[in-house]
């Protein structure tokens, strides 16, 4: 399988994989681990333990009985020393589980190595791991691998593009986890019946590349996609149609054309479960920016402080002027440095106040490069227009909903118009209008 002549379109943008080469570190444990029980989309998680209580790493701690969702487990061995209300790395208020940790690390008792016989056995195991999206979607693994057509499914997509800037956590554990991203594939093509597997990764990352292509090289079904190191490559629809040669149409989910679609880092972590017994309560994350004296990939309990990743890393080399969880494309700009790591969080990154500096917009100019960059081929310029005169009907007819929000338009904008924005602003007003 090659690269498809009719590539959707894609800006290039300034990689900063500065990080690429650091192998992945483990922190050491932090004396307070602070858990949210909103870690992935849908129905929050209720508690299970109470202020007072032991806990092991490993152990539940948080779960509910609504279908999209996903079980949460203490990253930590320690004393819950408080169940309380905190802002969230997107801003809302949830309910996070405080541990202070005991320094011992002990693993829960009740941990095992699924055993599966069927289908639901294996979407079952999925589900008690906690897994979610952990590229950015944090949508529940479980949910994913069983949609209602998955007799019409024949593919895994594993998304190794990582074409955010800075982030290289994902390269990384291509490198260091191969055997597990290998056992996940193996697992996931086995239980669900699919037939064909492609792994997409960016061309700027030929060690990982080459390491994938030559573990695959017993599964005759699977293959390494090399994509180009253009930006969004990652993105659902511009992943499948760069690998599968499919097009996803907006408000489609990969199941409608015949895939199943997993991050890397997601398909590794399916593979140490089932290879461990431990569910998802760490995570490798990069920590980067100008602000940080020694950028690096560490690996984290889920639920550290970023304050306590910045001290890992060397500190501040002067006080961060911005701080994102996530990429400088998609990423969430955060309050303060007391933000904590979240099972989807594949980086946190520092900027001091050259690379924080936003350019003041000027007037349009009309060069149509933000037509030109959107993989779509949506025009921000125009939804602009629609929204600064209230036109709800113009944004719906221009397909304001079909915006990925992958923030190219404002990226290549001359002008520096802030086109992502206004398109998420413009989103938000049609959806309340419920037009």
């Amino acid at each position: 399988m090659g690269l498809f002549s009719n590539h959707m379109h894609s800006i290039h943008v300034s990689h900063h994989k500065d990080t690429a080469d650091c192998e992945s570190i483990v922190i050491p444990v932090p004396e307070t681990v602070y858990i949210s029980m909103s870690q992935h989309i849908g129905r929050p998680c209720q508690p299970l333990v109470q202020k007072g209580d032991h806990v092991k790493v490993g152990q539940l701690i948080g779960d509910v009985s609504a279908p999209v969702s996903a079980p949460i487990h203490a990253s930590v061995s320690g004393e819950v020393t408080a169940i309380e209300e905190m802002r969230s790395a997107l801003g809302s208020t949830d309910t996070f589980v405080v541990i202070k940790s005991d320094g011992r690390q002990e693993p829960w008792e009740g941990l095992k190595i699924p055993r599966c016989d069927t289908k639901d056995d294996f979407i079952r195991a999925v589900r008690d791991c906690g897994l979610v999206g952990l590229g950015g979607a944090s949508f529940p693994t479980h949910v994913k691998f069983n949609p209602d057509n998955l007799d019409q499914c024949d593919t895994l997509i594993v998304n190794g593009a990582e074409c955010e800037p800075f982030i290289t956590s994902d390269h990384r554990n291509m490198l260091e986890h191969t055997d597990d991203i290998i056992s996940g594939i193996r697992l996931t093509m086995k239980y669900l019946g699919l037939t064909k597997c492609y792994v997409g990764i960016e061309n700027n990352k030929p060690d990982a590349i080459a390491k994938m292509r030559e573990a695959l090289k017993d599964i005759p079904q699977a293959e390494v996609v090399e994509l180009r190191s253009t930006y969004p490559q990652g993105a659902e629809r511009v992943l499948i149609h760069e690998t599968a040669g499919k097009t996803l149409k907006a408000g489609q989910l990969p199941a409608s054309v015949g895939c199943i679609l997993s991050n890397v880092t997601t398909i590794m972590t399916l593979g140490e479960y089932f290879r461990t017994g431990m569910p998802l309560v760490k995570r490798t994350v990069t920590v980067a920016g100008d602000a940080i004296v020694s950028p690096s990939n560490v690996v984290a309990p889920v639920g550290t402080k970023y304050y306590d990743l910045a001290e890992f890393c060397g500190g501040y080399k002067s006080a961060p002027k911005k701080i994102i969880a996530g990429g400088p494309m998609m990423g969430k700009a955060q309050n303060s440095d007391g933000g904590v790591l979240v099972k989807n969080t594949g980086a946190v990154l520092f900027f001091d106040e050259k690379q924080a500096k936003m350019s003041e917009p000027t007037p349009c100019i009309n060069c149509g490069r933000c037509y030109r960059g959107c993989p779509v081929g949506l025009m921000p310029k125009e939804f602009a227009k629609a929204f600064e005169a209230g036109d709800l009907e113009r944004l719906k007819n221009l397909k304001i909903m079909e915006c990925m929000s992958c923030g190219s338009c404002s990226y290549v904008c001359p002008a520096k118009k802030p086109l992502a924005f206004i398109n998420t602003l413009s989103k938000d007003m049609v959806k309340e209008a419920g037009i």
